[in-house]
């Protein structure tokens, strides 16, 4: 049985708590798809569904930000700490966020105050690989939507907390669970769909997309990453991905990973589905010959069935685990219809959004080993002697080659999202500078246990700096400023009209830097480290900017030598508002 309480059970009682009354009006697909146009609410991840994450207010700007400062703080209070990776949502006074270990809250803007908390109850034996986070929820009618580390997906009333339905994405005891925000996308012929991927790939499961109506969670459709797995619509078989064993060797593609575990965007102006898939499972590359599609890629989705309409392949053949599951940002590139994504493996790509093509790629972190560059098309240039060794090499069959790779596993970047600028025509990027030495085991499939065949340890490359906030031109390729930090950056990032760049660090720093010179404007120490990403909306007037604060994710459990330099920052849970005050709020 799940659990919920709630607060402001009637008018009378919100009242006495200080609790806003301003009356709710459903999430209309309107509201999600102009998202990024109005600036009364916040209805999507990413603040529209093309993931820009740029908001158009500027009463925040370089003139006044350093007067900012905290209007309310919340405590997600309790035992349940580690890492706090959730965007919030805010529509009609309410701010909904959620929490580790699958928790979900309901905050009066104005105040604070909870309005209500759910809580998942989870099974024991469940299989997160990256710490127990959840990345946030979606809004669409009078529900709020999010997923729970078990695989399920909750619809709870938004007023009240109460379960309206729920749905088992996949089974958890082999390996699956789910941490992304749900994306919700208009259907001709469905309604509003529900848009979900999986989580897992470390494990052995075969990533997926599916789509389920936003009124009663009934799946309309999935769709598989790996090729020779059947999609299905309407409960029947509709299209194979790819053909069956054309770039996977044997019956591997049975247990392939490209996991979808961060989640996708839409671009309502092609009406295209843009996802990214994970690794191919296992990591030990020299089984599995071949290109391995559609692992470590990008795929464009029809809503309507759950076709791909094309895809572009990142890391063929991945050896290194460079999941290709970071976010696609459309934006309008000299008259092109465009989409920028940048890939843990250190390449930043403009594709066409229409068509897949390639425009252009290049580095966005320096001292990449495992490739000397992308082709015309870009296909990656590999350099031999850095792929991980094949056991069968080594005398004992044990252990291959080790070699030392840069980026890291966890990536030029990560799981935290970047930021795009139309007024300076700019991305920023949350960047990571750090390799790791990494050889390849046998190892067999067994399901619901790790399925990877590698061992590695991260390392620094700099002594000075991990993190790296940069400003990167998509149309020439150039950093146009970057600031180096020296515990890796987890959080994400926002820029607004005010001229500002909005980010955190884990050493607990919300900062608020220029975005055309990278000049640090204003910070504040929040008491952990932000591993979320900001957001910025108005209310009666006043322009608000709010992120969560509370250290974890995956570096301190896979960083190695690295997380043992920044083992001394603390874990939190805190939902922070800051405003200006009112005296400068019009200066």
């Amino acid at each position: 049985m799940k659990t919920w309480r709630w607060l402001a059970t009637t008018s009378a009682f919100a009242l006495s708590l200080g609790i806003s009354t301003v009356a709710r009006a459903d999430v209309s697909i309107e509201d999600i798809v102009n998202d990024a146009k109005t600036t009364q609410d916040v209805v999507t991840s990413g603040l529209g569904g093309q993931g820009q994450r740029y908001s158009p207010l500027n009463q925040i700007n370089k003139d006044n930000v350093s007067n900012l400062v905290p209007a309310w703080a919340m405590s997600l209070g309790g035992e349940k700490m580690r890492g706090q990776e959730s965007q919030p949502l805010v529509k009609d006074g309410v701010m909904y966020v959620t929490g580790s270990y699958s928790r979900i809250w309901a905050i009066d803007i104005k105040t604070g105050h909870e309005i209500w908390e759910y809580n998942a109850r989870l099974p024991e034996g469940i299989l997160p690989c990256c710490d127990v986070v959840n990345r946030g929820a979606a809004l669409i009618g009078d529900k709020v939507i999010f997923g729970t580390l078990d695989a399920k997906l909750v619809a709870l009333n938004q007023k009240t907390g109460k379960v309206v339905w729920t749905k088992e994405i996949d089974d958890f005891k082999g390996g699956y669970s789910y941490t992304a925000p749900p994306l919700i996308v208009p259907s001709k012929a469905f309604g509003p769909l529900v848009v979900t991927g999986v989580s897992g790939g470390e494990f052995g499961i075969v990533g997926r997309i599916d789509a389920r109506k936003a009124d009663n969670g009934e799946l309309v459709w999935t769709r598989p990453t790996i090729e020779g797995h059947m999609g299905t619509l309407n409960g029947a078989e509709s299209t194979m991905t790819g053909n069956k064993n054309e770039t996977w060797k044997g019956d591997l593609w049975k247990t392939g990973g490209g996991a979808t575990w961060l989640g996708g965007t839409y671009d309502s102006e092609t009406n295209t589905i843009f996802i990214g898939s994970g690794n191919p499972a296992p990591w030990n590359s020299h089984m599995r010959p071949g290109d391995n599609r559609w692992s470590c890629s990008r795929l464009a989705i029809d809503p309507e069935t759950g076709n791909i309409k094309w895809g572009f392949q990142t890391t063929p053949n991945d050896g290194w685990d460079f999941d290709g599951v970071n976010e696609v940002v459309s934006f309008d590139l000299d008259g092109t219809k465009a989409v920028a994504t940048a890939d843990r493996n250190g390449f930043f790509y403009v594709l066409n959004r229409e068509n897949g093509k390639f425009i252009r790629g290049f580095p966005f972190v320096e001292k990449i080993t495992w490739a000397s560059g992308l082709d015309e098309n870009g296909r990656p240039k590999f350099v031999a002697d850095n792929r991980p060794g094949d056991p069968k090499d080594a005398k004992d069959g044990k252990q291959g080659k080790s070699v030392f790779a840069v980026p890291s596993f966890l990536g030029g970047k990560n799981q935290q999202p970047m930021a795009y600028s139309p007024d300076t025509k700019l991305f920023y990027v949350p960047a990571n500078e750090w390799g790791m030495d990494i050889h390849n085991e046998p190892v067999t499939y067994k399901k619901g246990a790790a399925y990877l065949g590698a061992g590695f340890t991260i390392k620094r490359i700099f002594e000075d700096h991990i993190g790296s906030l940069k400003a990167v031109d998509p149309a020439s390729g150039k950093i146009v400023w970057q600031i180096n930090n020296n515990a890796p950056l987890w959080g994400g990032v926002l820029t607004t009209g005010g001229g500002l760049v909005v980010y955190g660090t884990p050493e607990g720093d919300l900062k608020i830097v220029d975005d055309k010179t990278g000049k640090e404007l204003w910070h504040f120490n929040t008491g952990s480290g932000i591993v979320a990403p900001p957001i910025t909306w108005e209310q009666d007037g006043e322009q608000m900017i709010s992120v969560i604060s509370g250290w974890g994710g995956a570096v301190p459990l896979w960083g190695g030598e690295v997380a043992k330099t920044i083992q001394h920052l603390n874990q939190g849970g805190m939902v922070w508002t800051f405003k200006l005050p009112k005296k400068t709020a019009s200066n």
